[in-house]
């Protein structure tokens, strides 16, 4: 058993792979990330959790019923599919989708390589704009350029690294669908960290400001959320950081990427 272990351990070593998934953009995102299991992998797990919720969602009826909001939601989302290059060369030419799901949560999410759906709650509930919708749309988006859900899937395996490994080396347990459960896991269930709201919030700014959106919705959106949820904030982000320091955070950088938007809109 022991040396079951030592190979375990071994194997994680080799595995590791530590990276900056984004170019830095105007917002400056640097932070070196470590990863346990490949993009790939989490990828094509996110695929499998994704038709869950949509072949689901298209069996209550409830799928894309509104044909104005859902071509709405998509013309904002192709505009920053465009961009998101600046910041992957490889994302414009990943296989992007977006639904509209007819619910009223507060709530839209982006799963590991760019499969997305917004809930009509959102958009009518808060009585988006455009532009303040690009800004929701902007900061899932970059929750997958950063891979955060592969990040955090990363750091639940190295919690318990030589167990899974291990059973995975004997050939124990469905490995595939853990790794689908907890890539839903991360994606529906748990809050993101403040590192990776600040990124998010950051680089999806940016991203709104080189498709032509104004980059400073991103606070109106966020005060509208905040209001409409007593307080406590939305159901699809995080509580951290508080939102008196992520309104200030947003504004500041919503005016660094201005001029990136007055250059998109000339």
């Amino acid at each position: 058993m022991r040396s079951l272990l030592i190979v375990a351990l071994a194997l994680a070593l080799t595995a590791c792979e530590t990276v900056s998934t984004t170019q830095p953009g105007v917002v400056g995102i640097e932070r070196q990330q470590r990863f346990f299991v490949s993009g790939d992998e989490v990828n094509q797990a996110a695929v499998t959790e994704y038709n869950k919720v949509i072949t689901a969602a298209r069996q209550k009826g409830i799928l894309d019923r509104d044909a104005v909001l859902v071509n709405r939601v998509r013309s904002v989302a192709s505009r920053l599919i465009a961009q998101t290059g600046a910041f992957r060369p490889d994302a414009p030419r990943w296989p992007w989708e977006t639904h509209v799901v007819h619910d009223n949560q507060l709530n839209a999410w982006a799963m590991p390589g760019g499969k997305m759906v917004v809930y009509s709650g959102l958009v009518e509930r808060l009585r988006l704009t455009d532009d303040e919708l690009a800004a929701i749309m902007g900061h899932e988006i970059a929750h997958s350029l950063r891979e955060h859900a592969r990040e955090r899937v990363s750091q639940e395996m190295a919690s318990g690294l030589l167990v899974g490994i291990a059973g995975a080396a004997l050939g124990l347990g469905e490995v595939g669908q853990q790794l689908a459960n907890a890539v839903a896991e991360v994606t529906f269930n748990l809050p993101h960290s403040r590192a990776h709201e600040t990124e998010a919030d950051r680089l999806g700014v940016e991203l709104a400001a080189r498709a032509g959106f104004e980059p400073h919705a991103a606070v109106s959106v966020w005060q509208k959320m905040l209001q409409a949820s007593g307080g406590s904030g939305p159901q699809f982000l995080s509580t951290h950081p508080s939102a008196e320091t992520r309104l200030a955070d947003l504004k500041i950088y919503a005016d660094r990427v201005a001029p990136l938007y007055l250059q998109a809109r000339r």
